[in-house]
């Protein structure tokens, strides 16, 4: 089942999103910078898929109080870039190719990664859980992201794009960038992190 997830209600709407993507005011009688055709196609990419890059960002350890504006970002770069895209393959590895490369861009920019890490804890404890289903998923979460925030971004967005999102490993060294033998090794790498984290953040039945 593909998990929802709540979206700020500014992300819902797509004037600013297409007013970032307009070149400079054409002179009159000029051709429209975006027309109409390039506008709704943009709106149906990313009404499809602005969850999915919602939750990469997540995934790929960006504290909730930034992923607002690296989803804007990342559909900007995507429209600037999607001449390149073929319409043929899959949507989602070039998207998260996106993704990381943004994310990677802002951790550059961050000022610690102890500070990116203490915002994620913060809003784990934010989160309340009522009832036991709710209580069990939290539980999950909070193993998966334990596993994740043991790796770094490299090694994480290798697992995420094939262990979560399916995709190949060519395809992960088309979007990545990186040779094939690099990528399978970040990805071991990256599962027996994932599998030591979550263990050793297993709570004892019973345990506070």
């Amino acid at each position: 089942m593909t998990e929802r997830v709540a979206l700020p209600q500014s992300l819902l709407g797509m004037e600013d999103l297409l007013d970032a993507i307009r070149p400079a005011p054409t002179p009159p009688g000029a051709t429209a910078a975006l027309d109409d055709a390039a506008a709704r196609a943009l709106s149906e990419v990313y009404e499809a898929q602005v969850d999915y890059v919602w939750r990469s960002l997540r995934r790929l350890g960006v504290p909730e109080r930034e992923r607002e504006d690296l989803c804007h970002d990342i559909f900007v770069a995507f429209q600037r870039t999607r001449a390149r895209f073929d319409g043929a393959r899959p949507i989602r590895p070039w998207l998260f190719g996106i993704c990381y490369r943004v994310v990677s861009d802002w951790r550059r920019r961050a000022s610690t990664r102890r500070e990116v890490l203490e915002d994620e804890a913060r809003e784990r404890s934010c989160d309340a859980p009522v009832g036991e289903e709710v209580v069990e998923a939290e539980e999950r979460r909070r193993l998966v992201e334990a596993g994740l925030q043991a790796l770094d971004l490299d090694k994480r967005a290798v697992l995420v794009m094939h262990d979560v999102d399916g995709c190949s490993m060519p395809e992960i060294a088309e979007v990545i960038g990186a040779p094939l033998n690099t990528l399978y090794s970040r990805l071991r790498i990256a599962r027996q992190r994932f599998a030591d984290a979550v263990r050793a953040a297993v709570k004892p039945k019973g345990g506070r």
